[in-house]
């Protein structure tokens, strides 16, 4: 049996296991949840091992829904529904605490959605005190227009958002297509962010979340990881790359299974979230590793002209 909830908290980290957070993950796994405050201790070592010791899957944005399958001790097993995966058809799979979901939830559904368009934003209440700090991305419906400000549902009732911080949209995805140089200056405001494996906000992002997230704002809901990212979207022949295209590296110089996806930039460069210990660049791809490990590119974008 299964059932629908919501996010809760500003980001929720999607676990492999319940067993999968260690005690200094504590502030990732609270609510409220203090992500800053959890990036911040974080060694360079502590980071590696949430890819190494596989314990990060994805991450989940605040009113994000997801479909939850089992319980168990304080964790819930989750399918996030808007992230596409090979390793489940109804979405990505994964484990996150019970306490940063909500479920049973109220909300009024309206015609219209404030996706927010700035890093990050605030929440606020009516009185307009900051409740939280909301990523990038995050998609709520629309109850009401109030001047400068937007009534929106949430799991925690109605709560408001500045009007410039947010695109309106149809959809709790973005309706209007962007292009490829859309997608590429998407990403740039994003340069000299740490890497974040499993990130998916603009606290952190990895490789995938990185091009997922690029892409969703302009529009386009693409597969979330690397190496389903390149099953999809239009195969593009290597001579023919334009800005926005997605390339991707494969080990065994180019042979061997993906393991990274960058966004082309144009120009023989791209831009991307190389790995821990680096921020998001723009870098030449000619005599770099990346270029012997080059092996495919796929284009998700429309000709469709640039959003404005």
């Amino acid at each position: 049996m299964s059932e629908k909830a919501a996010v809760n908290v500003p980001v929720a980290t999607i676990w492999t296991s319940p067993d999968s957070a260690r005690d200094l993950d504590a502030p990732a796994v609270s609510n409220p949840v203090l992500i800053k405050e959890w990036l911040g201790s974080l060694t360079h070592e502590t980071r590696l091992a949430l890819c190494d010791e596989n314990r990060i899957q994805s991450q989940a944005l605040f009113g994000q829904e997801v479909l939850v399958i089992e319980e168990e001790e304080g964790w819930s097993h989750v399918i996030v529904i808007d992230q596409p995966s090979s390793k489940d058809e109804r979405g990505y799979p994964g484990w996150i605490p019970s306490t940063q979901i909500s479920k049973n939830i109220d909300r009024t559904e309206g015609d219209s959605f404030a996706i927010v368009k700035a890093e990050f934003t605030d929440l606020v209440t009516e009185d307009d005190n900051k409740e939280l700090e909301l990523s990038f991305l995050t998609s709520l419906s629309i109850e009401k227009e109030e001047g400068n400000r937007l009534a929106v549902s949430t799991p925690l009732g109605t709560r408001y958002l500045k009007r410039e911080d947010v695109y309106i949209s149809s959809a709790a995805v973005r309706d209007q297509n962007g292009s490829g140089h859309d997608i590429v200056r998407a990403g740039e405001a994003f340069l000299d962010l740490p890497y974040l494996w499993g990130g998916m906000s603009s606290y952190g992002f990895d490789c995938s979340g990185f091009s997922y997230s690029m892409c969703k704002t302009n529009g386009y809901v693409i597969p979330r990881d690397a190496g389903d990212q390149a099953k999809e979207g239009k195969r593009v022949a290597l001579e023919d790359l334009k800005p926005g295209d997605l390339l991707f590296f494969a080990y065994e110089e180019g042979k061997g299974s993906i393991h990274h996806v960058a966004i082309y930039y144009g120009d023989g460069k791209m831009i991307h979230s190389p790995n821990t210990g680096k921020t998001i660049e723009i870098i030449s791809i000619e005599g770099t590793y990346y270029e012997k490990e080059l092996c495919a590119a796929r284009r998700y974008w429309q000709e469709t002209g640039e959003v404005s």
